[in-house]
């Protein structure tokens, strides 16, 4: 048997001290955190409003019809007077680009910004522990209090109310998500008389459950177990990325104020733990970076705010670098780093293509198809013959009148098409064209020729289409 070795070892207190800052609320603590006015609560309120457009966007009108909508059963998007269709699917590409690779960007520069002032499960969890705090109590203590004391009238309506409104933000969320895909003030009128779709009905129920259930109840579990992005943000950040931190040279050691006064020997931090009763997820920034932080800033508005009243500067709580705190180097501006510059031109080059695409897109889309089999047939008076099937899409908001003609094939006939046709806004109608012409007019195996579909009440939406013409060799 071998004998142990008496290896020496640190102290094993130590170890379990760590494990310690590794713990993550997984739901059994409830988090009520306090609200304190500052700046960055403004910029989150700031931030919050701009969800305000998801619940009035779908009201605005343009030219008696809604200003932006997702038509996905005519597939298309109408946004003003632009018409997308899924031929420009591109566009919309390029779009989802632009925005995933900002967030990258983003949070290269400044980590989870998104998730702290625009995230929907951040904003409607504030806006649902707004109304909690209102009725129930907005310290844990308060919270505790109330929700152990007797069932009274008053206790109920509070309850009651709260649910109540919790319910109402619900249901508005899922109408206003719906409202987007088809007419908004029809969609009021058939919800209110029980007559929507099937569908619209389906949306409402999945999105009233899910804002109850996720900013009502789970809330920060959310953040910590279902949203990947807090996965992701590791390998986003590096040293040079600005996120709210604990300068830890200057806080530490942490003392308490004794009769007001400041203990000389102490850090600037008085372990009040004012910094973790208003993080929305619970967290202890003095602990350093960690998977539940949201960049939210709002342990910097506490922390400026004991400063304030311990007449000390602000800033132990900050937004700074790795290696500000620990190198005491400044912040390296983005054209200075690679990997905010590669970002930077990925997004200018969709931003570049998405705006090229709205600048020139077509009102109509012309597409001519060759049958393949057979290539041409030999008439019996010995002239050569092609068939084409026709394409013409409406982009536009009014029917089109369209003639078609050919021209660049000296000699060539179109049959089959000798009238007008009509193509209704958003419609597209496939129509079989005839080309032939006599085989001693023919001079190569294959001849270029033009289709023009000409728009009778407007010329200018005219729009030709190359293509070829084959006879035998």
């Amino acid at each position: 048997m071998t004998e142990k070795q008496n290896i020496p070892v640190g102290n094993i207190d130590d170890i379990y001290q760590e494990t310690r800052d590794w713990h993550v609320n997984a739901g059994g603590i409830k988090i009520v955190a306090k609200r304190m006015a500052g700046r960055f609560r403004r910029l989150k309120w700031f931030g919050m409003s701009i969800w305000l457009v998801l619940f009035f966007g779908p009201y605005f009108r343009w030219n008696g019809d809604q200003a932006v909508l997702f038509d996905i059963p005519n597939r298309q998007f109408n946004f003003l007077d632009i018409t997308v269709f899924p031929q420009d699917i591109w566009m919309l590409s390029l779009t989802l680009l632009f925005f995933a690779i900002l967030l990258a960007a983003v949070t290269s520069v400044a980590g989870r910004v998104f998730c702290g002032y625009f995230c929907f499960q951040t904003v409607w969890t504030d806006v649902y522990t707004f109304i909690e705090t209102k009725l129930e109590g907005n310290t844990p203590q308060k919270a505790l209090k109330f929700k152990n004391a007797p069932w009274t009238l008053n206790k109920t309506v509070r309850v009651v109310s709260k649910h109540s409104l919790w319910l109402a933000i619900a249901v508005l969320t899922g109408v206003s998500f719906t409202a987007w895909f088809t007419d908004a003030f029809q969609l009021w009128h058939d919800y209110l008389n029980l007559q929507a779709a099937m569908p619209a009905w389906v949306v409402l129920g999945m999105f009233t459950g899910g804002t109850y259930l996720f900013a009502g109840f789970m809330r920060e579990q959310v953040c910590f177990w279902l949203c990947p992005y807090a996965r992701l943000q590791g390998v986003m950040y590096d040293q040079d990325t600005v996120l709210p931190s604990y300068d830890a040279e200057r806080g530490e050691p942490r003392g308490k104020v004794k009769k007001g006064q400041l203990d000389a020997h102490k850090g600037s931090c008085i372990d009040c733990n004012v910094c973790v009763a208003v993080c929305p997820t619970g967290i202890d920034i003095r602990k350093g970076q960690q998977e539940g932080c949201i960049t939210c800033g709002m342990c910097i508005d506490a922390c400026d705010s004991i400063m304030e009243k311990t007449h000390q500067p602000h800033g132990l709580i900050r937004y700074a670098s790795y290696k500000e705190l620990h190198h005491n180097v400044n912040v390296a501006t983005w054209f200075k780093r690679p990997r905010v510059i590669i970002y930077s031109l990925i997004l200018l080059t969709a931003l570049s293509g998405v705006i090229y695409g709205f600048i020139n897109l077509s009102p109509t889309e012309f597409k001519v198809i060759h049958q393949r089999q057979p290539l041409f047939v030999r008439l019996s008076d010995g002239s050569i013959q092609n068939k084409y099937t026709l394409k013409l899409l409406n982009k536009t908001k009014e029917p089109l009148q369209i003639q078609y003609s050919i021209k660049g094939l000296e000699g060539a006939t179109l049959h089959g098409l000798n009238n007008v046709l009509t193509i209704e806004p958003g419609k597209v109608i496939p129509i079989t064209a005839l080309v032939r012409i006599p085989l001693e007019k023919l001079n190569n195996d294959i001849a270029p020729i033009i289709f023009t579909g000409e728009v009778i009440s407007n010329p200018s939406l005219s729009i030709n289409y190359k293509s070829m013409f084959i006879g035998p060799k």
